[in-house]
């Protein structure tokens, strides 16, 4: 009976001690991303990304924003546009933008610095993007957010973001419904102003007013000159040529 009682106590103390040993440890935390951080291999494991893809790497804008991730701590922000959003797009938009403009395009979808979903409810509008600064025409955006709701503004279009695909503390990547269209690039330019009508009024007084050219003028070669003082002049010389004449005869 004391043995059986010696070893349910050795038993427990056992159980005991390894459950000590289990709680003390710490649990498994989640493996890191192996390699740096690369802005298109993320968006391929999301997929539905295939267009905007595509566009970082044609304009190589996809390289850059790796570089500056992997080689400073400042951070960065992308909207990433799905391929739905780029089906809505007018047929052969992306192809009549010339290559600096699609260039823009995609710098306009990135913002130089980690903004998180929360702190979207207390950023300053507009926000600086890649693509140019604050200023008007230079490529700014709008953020505004209505509770959980996030809405990005650029003037001509009003994109939702939808999902956060991916975020690291430097890095954010926000999946939005539609393409964010800079006013710099699309907006419509205002159309040449026609000139005035003429009114029956000006028409008249047009017709009534002479030009200045062709009033007559005292001074004019056309003018017939004035005759009197000549023949005058011509009497008086006659006759003193013939005084003159008759003096020397007699």
């Amino acid at each position: 009976m004391m043995s059986y009682f010696v070893f349910s106590l050795s038993l427990l103390a056992i159980l005991l001690h390894s459950c000590t040993l289990t709680l003390g440890q710490n649990p498994a935390s989640a493996p890191a991303p192996s390699g740096p951080t690369n802005i298109t291999k993320i968006l391929e494991k999301a997929g539905q990304f295939t267009t905007f893809i595509r566009l970082l790497r044609t304009t190589q804008a996809g390289d850059q924003i790796n570089t500056q991730l992997n080689n400073s701590k400042q951070g960065m922000t992308v909207f990433a546009p799905t391929d739905n959003a780029f089906s809505s797009l007018k047929a052969g938009t992306l192809n009549s933008l010339s290559s600096q403009q699609q260039v823009q395009l995609v710098q306009f979808h990135v913002l130089p610095s980690f903004i998180s979903v929360s702190q979207f409810q207390t950023v300053s509008n507009p926000l600086r993007t890649q693509a140019g600064d604050t200023s008007p025409g230079d490529f700014p955006l709008n953020v505004t957010t209505s509770g959980n709701q996030v809405n990005v503004s650029t003037g001509i279009v009003d994109a939702t973001v939808g999902n956060t695909i991916y975020t690291d503390g430097e890095l954010a990547v926000y999946q939005v419904d539609k393409v964010l269209q800079p006013l710099s690039i699309f907006a419509s330019p205002s159309p040449a102003t026609a000139p005035a009508p003429a009114t029956p009024e000006t028409s008249n007084l047009k017709k009534k007013k002479s030009p200045t050219a062709l009033s007559p003028s005292s001074g004019s070669d056309d003018t017939p000159a004035d005759k009197s003082g000549a023949d005058s002049v011509n009497g008086v010389a006659v006759l003193g040529i013939g005084a003159f004449c008759f003096a020397f005869w007699l």
